[in-house]
């Protein structure tokens, strides 16, 4: 976990490290000793001066105006999300109300909305990436969505995390960085440091990763898995906000109409109902 001190320098320099010199007119000085840009370089890209950018890194400078952090996420080539994510970091700001969050409990009315969706897997994720509640076919598509799991915890600690997930990279990048987003600059937040740094010291993986400060929040996508039951299949996502709980996601999953996942769904459907039959 980084040292929630210096919040803003460590996301630069956690950026600038990212940036390859080939990409950018720079004038090579010889052997690099740091990887991706060096401050000078980047602190010429975004128009300000190398002394003010290293105490932005060194934490020694830890309010710089709006116009500042601009031609900073424009030279560090951030995204919109990203972008937010250094304002937010600069300004002390969390991007989640801290009342928002004291309740992971799913509300009665989305849980008899779930109890109706029985044609696709959906599930309720919280902020730290706690499965809240999901349909009895998630849980057949992904044994990850069962409820009390941590998706984080499934990916990066579980044995058959990897081979599950097809695209297990971007899988775990994405993840990762969702959390990121989640956290905004709420990084001191004692039940997330309790996370980060128990997979950090678990995992290399995640601790190489979240070093990256990769920022992006999941709305939609494609994922690949290969389930025991059906095989290979391939899925379309969308995720929505729970509104009187914005720390909560609903994820919904769904095949391409006509396509062999959809068959392979329709398989799955029926072997989780015939799942549930048998325990009741």
């Amino acid at each position: 976990m980084e040292h929630g001190d210096n919040a803003l320098g460590e996301f630069l320099r956690a950026r600038r490290s990212l940036l390859d010199p080939a990409d950018f007119a720079v004038l090579d000085h010889g052997q690099r000793r740091v990887e991706g840009l060096r401050r000078e370089e980047l602190a010429f890209l975004a128009g300000v001066s190398t002394h003010y950018y290293a105490r932005l890194e060194q934490g020694r400078a830890r309010h710089p105006s709006r116009a500042v952090l601009d031609s900073l996420a424009r030279a560090l080539e951030l995204g919109d999300e990203a972008k937010k994510h250094l304002h937010a970091l600069a300004e002390d700001l969390p991007l989640v109300k801290v009342a928002a969050r004291r309740n992971e409990r799913v509300s009665p009315e989305l849980l008899r909305l779930l109890d109706r969706w029985s044609d696709q897997p959906v599930a309720v994720i919280g902020r730290y990436r706690d499965v809240l509640t999901s349909t009895p076919l998630a849980q057949a598509l992904n044994p990850g969505f069962a409820p009390g799991h941590n998706l984080l915890y499934e990916a990066f600690l579980s044995p058959a995390g990897e081979g599950f997930y097809v695209d297990w990279e971007i899988v775990a990048a994405g993840a990762v960085a969702g959390l990121r987003s989640s956290a905004g600059s709420d990084l001191a937040d004692p039940q997330l440091k309790e996370l980060v740094d128990e997979l950090s010291r678990r995992s290399p993986e995640f601790r190489r990763i979240w070093a990256r400060h990769d920022v992006q929040e999941r709305t939609s996508g494609t994922k690949r898995y290969l389930n025991p039951l059906v095989g290979p299949l391939t899925l379309e996502y969308q995720t929505f906000r729970v509104n009187e709980a914005p720390d909560q996601t609903l994820f919904v999953f769904f095949a391409e109409t006509g396509s062999v996942s959809e068959q392979a769904l329709v398989l799955l459907a029926s072997c989780a109902e015939l799942s549930d039959a048998n325990r009741g």
